[in-house]
């Protein structure tokens, strides 16, 4: 069987993100991109599976500029077999990302999508879901446990209420959690070998799909700065302040 994974470059998680002045977006300029955490456990949880025997080739795709193949080289140093980089320079919207998926998807016919629940850029949660609903497969989403059948995928979801799980026919589209599993580190044997595994490289035109954006981002602000605590002498100096400044009392 043939698992697809999704993987997005984003600024990685150590930095501290800052505002452009003029508030457009978020500053790219010499910042440090990586592959996006939640993609990184759907990676990791594929080549699981591989190693189980439950699958027989991992395919890595990614959307966005020709930088991307960096992040598509990681996965394929964890041990993706071969990668896909959809090449554009322009903000791709979830609702466009799962078109181009669809696309891909009937290239390659796999029997399984794992991809993160989320990419820590814009905390949409949209991909999965628009995708299951475009393609019409049955989707696990908030996954923390996943198990291969014959024929069907047992997938433990994290909800309000505790963890549900759900039974699935293949092909099935999954969504990753925190809790699935860690994600291992590319030693440097696999990162050398990684460099020779075929990387194929589209457009969304010759995928068609069309990328013009269906949302406007007014403006990107900064959180206001929290201001600094204050010391009291005595716990009735507390009290007061508590009473008579933040009125909690």
């Amino acid at each position: 069987m043939k698992i697809l994974v999704p993987v997005k470059r984003v600024v990685d998680y150590n930095v501290k993100i800052r505002v452009r002045p003029d508030g457009s977006g978020v500053e790219l300029a010499n910042v440090k991109m990586s592959m996006n955490p939640f993609d990184e456990i759907a990676v990791e949880e594929a080549i699981r599976l591989k190693e189980k025997g439950k699958a027989t080739e991992i395919v890595a795709v990614s959307i966005g500029p020709a930088q991307s193949a960096e992040t598509i080289r990681t996965a394929l140093a964890m041990g993706a077999d071969r990668g896909i980089l959809v090449r554009t320079d322009q903000t791709v919207e979830p609702l466009a990302v799962a078109k181009i998926l669809k696309a891909i998807i009937a290239n390659e016919n796999p029997g399984l999508v794992i991809m993160g629940k989320q990419a820590i850029d814009d905390d949409a949660n949209q991909t999965g879901q628009m995708l299951g609903a475009l393609i019409g497969w049955a989707q696990g989403t908030f996954a923390s446990k996943v198990e291969l059948g014959e024929g069907t995928v047992d997938v433990t979801r994290e909800v309000d209420g505790g963890l549900q799980t759900v039974s699935l026919k293949l092909p099935a589209i999954v969504t990753t959690d925190l809790r699935l599993n860690e994600p291992r580190y590319a030693s440097l044997p696999n990162i050398m070998k990684a460099k020779k595994k075929p990387l194929d490289e589209t457009s969304a035109e010759a995928l068609g799909v069309d990328l013009s954006p269906r949302l406007k981002v007014i403006k990107t602000a900064e959180p206001p700065v929290r201001q600094a605590g204050v010391k009291v002498g005595s716990i009735a100096d507390l009290v007061a302040k508590l009473k008579n400044e933040a009125g909690v009392l």
